[in-house]
């Protein structure tokens, strides 16, 4: 896979791909992240990406030429599956959503700035456009970041155990069950005593059962509760 990243503050982008697994998935060419900086495509020497709104009103807009020079000049090199637009009024990203990007082959994401993009950006370049949550940050980076995480690590052999990302919290629409590890006792506090029984059907049930409690107790819309 490779993910192409467009924004106008790459630096903010340095060190989420420079550790840890994502930094490991790229050693081992799973996948390939690029990062553009949107100035170098700019209107003028000055580094202009944005301008003022038209009709007036506070902020700063990204202005569609830029943009348009960056989008173009990779979609002249290779086929893109997805163009994606982080902003706050997009779809919430869901674990599904992720699922179904980590399949494609050549991804765009454009970070969101100021007080956002040329609005025909979004109706001429984009294919989707996505939100991590409620919320607004000052610009599109971290959500980006975000993003690429989500999709990198269930990429099969990114993680060392695979079957560790099938385990995660909304792979099955439910949350993950509680873990624990050594020492068995500590100060007190026992682990339960299936976990240490070696009998994994019981301890599969035991996980599920309380995967279900736990989704109830703290995300019941995803049960389809209220």
């Amino acid at each position: 896979m490779r993910i192409d990243i467009i924004s106008c503050q790459p630096e903010l982008l340095t060190s989420p791909f420079s550790h840890s697994i994502l930094k490991r998935a790229q050693q081992k060419n799973l996948v390939e992240v690029h990062v553009h900086d949107l100035r170098q495509f700019a209107i003028n020497k000055h580094g202009q990406i944005d301008d003022y709104a038209f009709g007036g009103g506070a902020g700063m807009v990204m202005m569609i030429e830029p943009i348009d020079k960056c989008i173009s000049g990779l979609k002249a090199e290779r086929d893109y599956d997805a163009i994606i637009y982080m902003t706050p009024d997009g779809k919430t990203l869901n674990q599904n959503m992720v699922n179904q990007f980590s399949l494609l082959r050549n991804i765009i994401i454009l970070c969101g700035h100021y007080k956002g993009v040329d609005e025909r950006v979004r109706q001429h370049f984009i294919t989707h456009e996505i939100s991590i949550g409620d919320y607004v940050l000052s610009g599109g980076e971290l959500g980006a970041a975000v993003l690429a995480d989500a999709i990198i690590r269930i990429i099969p052999g990114v993680l060392n155990d695979e079957s560790s990302a099938l385990t995660d919290s909304f792979q099955d629409g439910l949350l993950a069950p509680p873990v624990y590890t050594r020492p068995a006792e500590y100060k007190g506090m026992q682990v339960p005593e299936i976990l240490l029984s070696g009998d994994n059907p019981k301890i599969e049930q035991w996980r599920f059962e309380q995967a279900v409690a736990r989704t109830k107790q703290r995300r019941p819309d995803l049960l389809g509760e209220q």
